[in-house]
């Protein structure tokens, strides 16, 4: 099977979902003989170049993903319905299309906390329309691709889906753009950044729109740390969205202008990581975490979410990196305690991950699914 329907709302190398369906489509399109048409709000432009790539572009008015989901659900389904010969993969509810679902993100297992009246009514309505169109999607799916168990879990528990319509299928990765960090490149990335040489830094990546990436008890447990006269890390955020103001005024209040830097949005991620020396990240709900399997990639340790996709991957002589309950703000803190204890054996340790992470590319991904799918 050569010929491929997909529909998402981006196809770009930018990060997170839209990071796999832009290596998904650009595998799939460079097979001898393909044909693969993209459903979506935007492509990169390495993607219209190819010849066999087809592309349609559906309007996102006000940039909005809420305000472009019923015209990218119209137009996808319109397609998906005269499409033929070939298989189609949408992104979860964003569209039914009857044959196949690729879930990056499962919202029927969590529900956004926004802060603010009017963000947590807008967040409400969307989840409930997402919801219904998710449902809706997977329920009439012939294959529900997931990225990873806790993800295929949710989904056999959450909807009813039946494990014999489920695969899972990890992420892959760039082992070019997201190779470890050699001292040089950390020291020249330190510069550009204009970052102390001496300083360690810790890495938060994530959208400041909710808190389901749980910066609010990063933020917490930075506090306790700064208490300490010892503590001698700064922590950098990369990350954009509504509540972005409020942390930096917090920020300043509590008297930590200088402990915490936020860089904003950054397409750059590669380059950051290579400036700090670990990430954090209690996500209270992640399919699988893209963001911390490219840290781990570039060398750095990363303190996660136990309950989080990726967390899945850790081998056991890493499950200090891993926080159990994302609530507790001591916990927190008490792991970037011993991460800062030792540092070089911490980074030695996520070496050898890294290696085996970084080993599976983006087209070992994209072969995975084609076998998932039957194509």
């Amino acid at each position: 099977m050569n010929r491929w329907l997909l529909i998402a709302g981006d196809f770009t190398p930018l990060g997170g979902m839209d990071r796999a369906n832009h290596a998904l489509a650009s595998s799939l399109a460079a097979a001898p003989g393909a044909e693969v048409h993209l459903v979506a709000h935007r492509v990169w432009r390495d993607l219209e170049q190819q010849k066999s790539v087809h592309v349609d572009l559906v309007r996102r008015p006000f940039g909005s993903h809420f305000a472009g989901g019923p015209f990218l659900a119209a137009e996808g389904q319109r397609r998906a319905k005269r499409f033929t010969g070939g298989c189609v993969i949408a992104n979860g509810g964003n569209a039914d299309a009857g044959d196949v679902t690729w879930v990056h993100y499962l919202h029927a297992a969590y529900a956004p906390r926004a802060a603010g009246i009017r963000a947590r009514f807008q967040g409400r309505a969307m989840h409930q329309y997402y919801l219904a169109h998710e449902r809706r999607a997977l329920t009439r799916a012939r294959i529900v691709l997931c990225n990873s168990q806790r993800t295929a879990s949710d989904v056999h528990q959450r909807l009813g889906i039946g494990t014999d319509r489920t695969r899972v299928v990890y992420y892959g990765s760039d082992p070019e753009g997201f190779a470890v960090v050699s001292d040089a490149e950390r020291a020249s990335a330190r510069q550009e950044l204009g970052w102390a040489a001496d300083r360690p830094v810790v890495l938060f990546i994530g959208a400041l729109g909710d808190r389901r990436k749980g910066f609010d008890r990063v933020f917490t447990a930075w506090q306790e740390l700064c208490r300490d006269p010892g503590w001698d890390a700064d922590l950098a955020v990369a990350g954009h969205g509504g509540e972005l103001s409020r942390w930096r005024r917090l920020a300043a209040e509590a008297g930590l202008g200088r402990r915490i830097t936020f860089l904003g949005f950054r397409n750059d991620v590669s380059r950051v990581l290579a400036a700090a020396d670990a990430l954090v990240h209690p996500a209270r709900y992640e399919a699988y975490g893209l963001g911390v399997h490219e840290a781990l990639c570039r060398g750095l340790p990363a303190i996660v979410s136990a309950a989080a996709g990726v967390a899945e991957l850790y081998p056991a002589d890493l499950s200090d990196l891993l926080i159990q309950d994302v609530e507790d703000t001591t916990e927190i803190a008490e792991r970037l305690h011993r991460w800062r204890g030792d540092m070089a054996g911490s980074a030695a340790r996520v070496r050898a991950f890294a290696d085996r992470l970084r080993s599976r590319t983006w087209a070992d991904m994209s072969a995975d699914i084609r076998l998932a799918v039957g194509a």
